[in-house]
């Protein structure tokens, strides 16, 4: 029975519903936390489902053999304009869904598949949305740099809740504070767990740390605790869009393996450029890592015809056919990091364990 008020009076038989056990969504419909643990396998969990778009279907292909699912069904297609179509193909009513999309190349044809998604999942009632952007485009324009210039890294924040999106869950965004841009929860997890557990086999003598510019120091700190090594920085100045100039280096490398970290791996100019300059002052090898493969322009040129010994990154975004052919670039998969947040999001327990 319901008061006049709208809301059902509490019996001793009755359970009240509180933000607790309400937290998956407001559109309802998922069952409690609590429930959901019993089940043990979001395999058996008929309120989990897990989409993707076209952007990297090999990746949400792993992180759906990771928690034990099969990709939810979904028709997506083009008119001969450009305009895109797509369409569900299974009930998502009451579902905890999860969509994985990195809005990578092309950025602005991946960002909208990822925004008609979620508009699509909007409004065939699914319980709660969050998007998985292993790559977050646009998120080196996080700030007015010079006059008259967009913050493009907000804008696509409140395009993404506009759309719909619940909750968002990123890997290595390029500024940290781009998570304030957002007014729904954010997970925002790293890729360093992988890299390091990846440089460790390697076991290179005389390891120094280096990050490439002042902006990445604390990412290459965290590196270089994890792999006990000492850490050096790059000063360099950017004098254009994609065109930088190393300045000198801030640390000792000389008869030291240098390992370079970074998040985004673009045209490689810079990249190339600090490892000149690191060989320069004496360093007896460079090696560097980064988390998203942009690798526009040249890059996968400039990377096969440079002093680099190797360079690591994730999957994040898919390489291109010519670029995997470069011996010199080796890819390590995230799926098994993307996978257990999103079991930890959908059980609603803890992410943290998943930074060290």
């Amino acid at each position: 029975m319901i008061d006049g008020a709208g809301v059902a009076p509490v019996g001793a038989d009755e359970t009240v519903v509180t933000p607790a056990t309400q937290s998956i969504g407001q559109r309802g419909g998922v069952k409690p936390a609590a429930e959901r643990k019993r089940t043990g396998r979001l395999a058996d969990d008929k309120r989990f489902k897990l989409f993707s778009g076209t952007a990297n279907k090999a990746l949400a292909e792993q992180i759906a053999k990771h928690v034990g699912v099969t990709l939810g069904e979904t028709k997506m297609q083009r008119f001969s304009d450009g305009e895109v179509y797509f369409q569900l193909l299974e009930n998502v009513r009451g579902v905890d869904v999860f969509v994985v999309q990195p809005t990578c190349y092309p950025v602005d044809s991946t960002l909208v598949e990822l925004l008609i998604m979620i508009d699509a999942l909007k409004r065939a009632s699914a319980a709660r949305i969050t998007v998985v952007v292993p790559y977050y485009g646009y998120a080196r324009q996080d700030r007015k740099d010079r006059p008259r210039v967009a913050i493009s890294s907000k804008l696509v924040a409140d395009l993404l809740t506009t759309a719909g999106a619940d909750r968002a869950l990123f890997v290595d965004l390029h500024a940290a504070q781009i998570q304030g841009f957002f007014n729904i929860p954010v997970d925002h997890l790293f890729a360093s767990p992988v890299l390091v557990s990846y440089f460790k086999e390697l076991n290179l003598p005389n390891l120094t740390v280096v990050s490439p510019d002042a902006g990445g120091v604390e990412r290459a700190r965290f590196f270089a605790q994890k792999m006990g090594a000492p850490l050096a920085i790059v000063d360099k100045r950017r004098t254009d869009m994609n065109v930088t100039e190393v300045m000198h280096v801030i640390g000792d490398v000389h008869g030291r393996t240098c390992l370079i970290i970074d998040d985004i791996v673009d045209t490689a100019g810079t990249l190339v450029k600090t490892a000149d300059a690191l060989l320069g002052q004496g360093a007896s090898k460079v090696y560097a890592c980064a988390s998203h493969p942009v690798l526009s322009g040249q890059a996968t040129e400039r990377i096969a015809n440079s002093r680099l010994e190797e360079l690591v990154v994730t999957n994040s975004i898919p390489l291109r056919e010519e670029t995997q052919k470069v011996a010199k670039i080796k890819v390590l998969s995230i799926a098994g990091l993307l996978g257990a947040a999103i079991e930890s999001i959908h059980m609603e327990t803890s992410v943290s364990t998943l930074f060290s």
